[in-house]
């Protein structure tokens, strides 16, 4: 059966995630150890001991889910004894989760990750000032439904589509007034529930622009590989491996639409019969699971899980 590997963006974070990797095996060590290393901050203390006000700020949040991602990613490798090329034929991560997920798949070093993830969330959390962006999911509308929402809104304020996550599970963006306006007209056209999202940024809309500048500078500085294997991008939902595409959709990924369900529908359209969830969490399996049909969905979050996936392989 072919398989996807997904990494998870954020709101899967938790304190304590990956500290049983962390304890059991000395590949999973080395991997926070590095991004504590890089990062000049014992990361690995705030991730496994909190607050978890702290770990939620977003320049935290973004290497603290990465480094999880990759040290119970290191760990399957290590215990699989197989090349990511034997296991998956595609990598792909919700928003922050795409640099997991390239990270993974050796087209930018764990190094370079973890300092672009801290400049990313610093430059996201600066982009607007805080208090005037917000977030909101819609449930129960779909794609179209959410747009024109957007549209009615847009006359006055900013509200866009930023994610876009499975079937009834849509997600706005804009200044904190704009997602204000959107709630009555959202629940006006049907919308199960609108919430609003705990986040300190209005991230994925044209109000992260600043945050993409800074972005592309940042990613002019590293060096770039072709994946191991191809990566389906956010914000095409389609597959790339050229690093100069790579880098490009990184900076576009900033102020662009996760498009996450026409993510799962490529893979399915391309064969993917299971997609296997690396990191904290299980976010990714439930959008999977009300995405698309006949594919399955599983989460590797404990060295347990890594034991029965090794067995399908």
């Amino acid at each position: 059966m072919k398989k996807a590997f997904v990494f998870p963006g954020q709101g899967s974070q938790s304190v304590g995630m990956g500290k049983e990797f962390y304890d059991a095996f000395p590949e999973a060590r080395e991997v926070f150890d590095e991004v504590d290393s890089v990062l000049g901050q014992k990361l690995s203390s705030l991730i496994f001991n909190g607050p978890i006000e702290e770990l939620t700020m977003t320049a935290n949040t973004q290497p603290a889910l990465m480094a999880t991602s990759l040290a119970i990613f290191r760990v399957l490798q290590k215990q699989s004894g197989k090349k990511l090329s034997q296991m998956a034929s595609y990598v792909a991560g919700h928003s922050l989760g795409e640099y997991s997920a390239l990270a993974a798949a050796g087209s930018i070093s764990l190094s370079d990750t973890a300092k672009l993830l801290r400049i990313r969330g610093s430059a996201m959390q600066e982009a607007v000032p805080a208090g005037k962006g917000a977030m909101a999911a819609v449930i129960g509308l779909d794609l179209k439904a959410a747009e024109e929402i957007a549209e009615h809104v847009t006359a006055s304020e900013i509200c866009e589509v930023a994610n876009d996550n499975s079937e009834g599970q849509i997600v706005l963006s804009g200044t904190t007034a704009g997602i204000d306006m959107a709630e009555p007209v959202a629940k006006a056209r049907g919308a199960k529930r609108f919430l609003k999202l705990p986040v300190s940024a209005p991230f994925h809309s044209s109000l992260m622009q600043p945050a993409a500048e800074k972005m592309r500078a940042a990613l002019n500085s590293v060096k770039i590989n072709a994946p191991e294997i191809p990566l389906i991008a956010n914000v095409i939902a389609e597959e790339i491996s050229d690093p100069s595409i790579i880098k490009d959709m990184l900076v576009k990924q900033v102020t662009g639409r996760v498009r996450w369900r026409e993510s799962l529908v490529y893979m399915k359209q391309n064969g993917i019969g299971q997609t296997v969830e690396i990191g904290a969490g299980k976010v990714l399996s439930g959008l999977t699971k009300r995405s698309v049909e006949n594919v399955e969905a599983i989460s590797l979050n404990t060295p347990a899980d890594i034991e029965n996936f090794l067995k399908t392989l």
